[in-house]
């Protein structure tokens, strides 16, 4: 039997996946990778730390199942989107990855965004996460640094040239960078003119179910591995996508993670960037996807643990039924904002607040907060056409029945939550290395993972969340107005 081995790569850490070609998972390793902020709104990571964690994985499997891991004929890698490896004309790192939650380069993407076809070219509105603007940054504050730029690679690229000493990207991840054309699937002479940039700096794109190199042979030996084809592998989301079977018109996830994402599968290419909706390519061929992003989800519940000293889970524990919202709101934008008002400024509040005000009653808020704020997505994608009839919920926060019902109520859509097993990022890049090694068709493999319950909306409560929610869109303006 063949198997495969997915390996993602979050902010935090890496994870590899071990299965067979049944989609059965075999064994799995975890090793984590540090973020270092030297500065207010800088976030980076120095990419010998990913190599590292590979390492340590990797080393972990072959103790644990050598077998396996020798028969394993395909490899994905999923990564955190639009982060910026620089590389000299040797290969060498030139700097820290600059992130995807680095907001420093805010100025360079006004820049860019500005320039006109720059929307309709990328399909989305330049973001100062998204890649293009760091590179600016880097131009203008780090000339030396920039001067020396051979090749740029996202974080999965990067891990794919440690792989095969090959300059391959997937279609998915190089979408977040405002280089590639999205619509067309390729890079765009016209868009990296704009950030001054060339097409040879760029990695070779291909789809992330193709082949991008094969398992360098000092590697094989090290791991006790043959022959590997490496897939093109996927961004994070569009490795979800394919871990939880989100490849077709009318299917979807909602993710409660650190962010928050709502996304919708696309059988076309159908661009609204004025909505701050993100449309990227699929990691399989001639499909895209699109997701509203607000950057603070179990986040804002996280934070507010913190600073009241409870631990997440009992903040959640006591609050019984989903009630109407109250008077106490909560503007959940910690870290700024992408989908709708693409603000790297704005930051969070509470309204409403008394002196009865209690912390269960801010709890429900910063809750229904997270919650509108996963609205304001629904109602981009409905604008677009994008209306699937359940939603997959997945994330650390779907494990709160609470705040699952409540999203189910605001977005008035049931939400499916998997039974126990693999269902994310890991599973997807494995998927794509199987597909990429010949052993699988992508629609027979990446299906939908079993469903363990379905949480219904409380259509008792649609009047009071539906005017909660335009409360919550009053609120924008005033709190801006301030700030």
């Amino acid at each position: 039997m063949a198997y495969a081995l997915g390996l993602d790569l979050g902010t935090s850490g890496l994870r590899a996946l071990l299965i067979d070609a049944s989609g059965a998972v075999i064994g799995a390793a975890e090793s984590p990778c540090r973020v270092s902020n030297p500065h207010p709104g800088w976030s980076e990571q120095n990419p010998a730390e990913w190599v590292v964690a590979l390492e340590a994985a990797l080393e972990e499997l072959k103790e644990a199942h050598p077998a396996a891991l020798a028969a394993v004929t395909g490899i994905g890698v999923a990564g955190h989107m639009h982060g910026a490896t620089l590389l000299d004309a040797e290969g060498a790192v030139i700097r820290p990855c600059i992130l995807w939650n680095d907001t420093r380069s805010h100025a360079e993407a006004a820049r860019l965004d500005a320039i006109p076809g720059v929307r309709e070219l990328s399909g989305n509105i330049v973001f100062p996460g998204f890649t293009a603007p760091k590179l600016d940054w880097v131009r203008t504050h780090e000339p030396e640094h920039f001067a020396r730029v051979a090749k740029v690679l996202l974080p999965a690229a990067y891990l794919n040239y440690y792989l095969t000493g090959e300059y391959v990207a997937d279609m998915s991840d190089s979408a977040g960078t405002s280089w590639l054309d999205v619509g067309a699937r390729d890079w765009s002479e016209e868009l990296l003119e704009a950030g001054h940039m060339r097409r040879d700096q760029m990695p070779e794109l291909v789809e992330g179910s193709a082949a991008a190199g094969t398992l360098r042979t000092e590697l094989a030996q090290k791991w006790g591995m043959g022959r590997v084809t490496v897939a093109g592998g996927a961004g994070d989301n569009a490795a979800a996508a394919c871990g939880t079977g989100c490849l077709a018109e009318g299917e979807g996830f909602v993710s409660l993670g650190t962010s928050g994402v709502l996304l919708a599968a696309r059988d076309g290419y159908a661009p609204d960037a004025e909505s701050a909706l993100h449309t990227f390519c699929h990691a399989v061929p001639g499909r895209w996807y699109q997701m509203g992003v607000m950057l603070s989800a179990t986040d804002s519940l996280n934070w507010l643990a913190r600073i009241s000293g409870r631990r997440p889970a009992e903040l959640t524990s006591v609050l019984g039924d989903v009630q109407a919202p109250g008077r106490a709101q909560f503007l959940p934008y910690l870290a700024g904002e992408r989908t709708p008002h693409n603000d790297a400024a704005i930051r969070g509040a509470f309204t409403g607040l008394g002196t009865e005000t209690t912390l269960e009653d801010m709890t429900r808020a910063v809750l229904e907060g997270v919650a509108y704020g996963l609205r304001d997505s629904a109602e981009a994608l409905k604008g677009v056409g994008a209306r699937p009839e359940a939603l997959l919920a997945i994330g650390g926060g779907s494990a709160s029945p609470y705040w699952v019902k409540l999203i189910a109520t605001v977005l008035d859509v049931p939400l499916m939550l998997p039974a126990k097993g693999e269902f994310g990022a890991a599973l997807g890049a494995a998927r794509l290395g199987l597909v990429a090694a010949g052993e699988a068709q992508a629609d027979e493999v990446m299906t939908r993972p079993e469903i363990g319950s379905v949480v219904e909306p409380d259509k008792s409560l649609t009047e009071a969340f539906d005017a909660g929610y335009h409360r919550f869109r009053a609120a924008y303006p005033g709190l801006k107005s301030i700030q």
